[in-house]
């Protein structure tokens, strides 16, 4: 029963963690940018997502159609306008660019929201439901099928649309998709685009889940490059098994060490994976 509540667990948030790394997976993959704003983005995804149904009474569910183009427009715009101007400096220097960026961003939602610990819960409550006798609460189980879908979205986008298989292409050999007309600076605005709109929508999901406060946001940009590194970059299966592989890694250390030490946990699995297999579960050149 123990046993089957851990892996329970670990499937519903390893599904949520693949949401947070995936659009982080994306423009590291695409831009290679090591985007350390995209911790804040799910912060402020969150935030949202709180203010709405505080405010408004909007539903988490509905907030993610309202965060996914606003924050796919808030991003293309900071590409376009901050990014684009350093993208084909050293990675250090994006690397700073970024994090000055999150700087001013996580202070901003400190100045506004405060640093104060706020929860999003839901009246009346979704209660839980009993699966091979462990007990997963509803909201909890709607937000992993909602990180599926997500994923599945993007999945498809790469696949099936043409700007998706630009994407592809830039992210393969960014020269060779020059010279067959691909607009590679529009492609990079939307490649960071579509990877904060993923951010601020994984974030809606984990305010229904974790508390919201700005100082989350450093633990958030760490869970989905541990994410990135262990199942591969630009994979998005390789996301889901690194997701689910982080999520079992903490309930199990949390059951066997206590949960102060899940984090640490994960980070010395991520040391091991940077020196036995450093391209991750399933990672390959290019987006599947």
């Amino acid at each position: 029963m123990f046993a089957a509540q851990i892996l329970i667990n670990a499937l519903v948030l390893g599904c949520l963690y693949a949401c947070i790394a995936i659009g982080f997976s994306l423009v590291w993959g695409v831009l290679n940018v090591i985007n350390l704003i995209h911790g804040s983005f799910i912060v402020l995804g969150a935030y949202l997502a709180w203010s709405l149904y505080q405010g408004f009474h909007v539903s988490p569910w509905y907030a993610l159609v309202i965060a996914a183009p606003l924050f796919f427009v808030f991003g293309y715009v900071i590409q376009r306008i901050v990014l684009n101007r350093v993208i084909t400096a050293p990675v250090l220097v994006t690397l700073t660019m970024t994090f000055g960026l999150d700087l001013i961003l996580n202070n901003a939602m400190i100045y506004y929201f405060k640093a104060d610990y706020r929860k999003l819960t839901l009246k009346p409550p979704m209660g839980s439901v009993s699966i091979f006798d462990v007990v997963v609460p509803v909201d909890r189980l709607v937000a992993t099928i909602a990180a599926l879908a997500l994923t599945g979205i993007l999945y498809l986008i790469l696949r099936r649309l043409r700007v998706g298989r630009a994407i592809v292409a830039v992210r393969l050999d960014r020269d060779a998709a020059v010279l067959m007309g691909v607009d590679v600076n529009a492609i990079y605005a939307i490649a960071f685009g579509l990877g904060t709109a993923l951010a601020g929508c994984a974030g809606v999901l984990m305010a229904l889940i974790f508390p919201i406060s700005p100082l989350t946001s450093t633990a958030y940009l760490g869970k989905a490059f541990v994410v990135c590194v262990l199942g591969g970059l630009g994979s998005v299966s390789g996301a889901l098994a690194g997701g689910v592989l982080l999520a079992l890694i903490e309930g199990v250390g949390s059951a066997m060490f206590g949960p102060a030490h899940a984090t640490t946990l994960s980070f010395v699995l991520l040391i091991v994976f940077l020196i036995l297999r450093p391209q991750g579960l399933l990672g390959r050149k290019g987006f599947e």
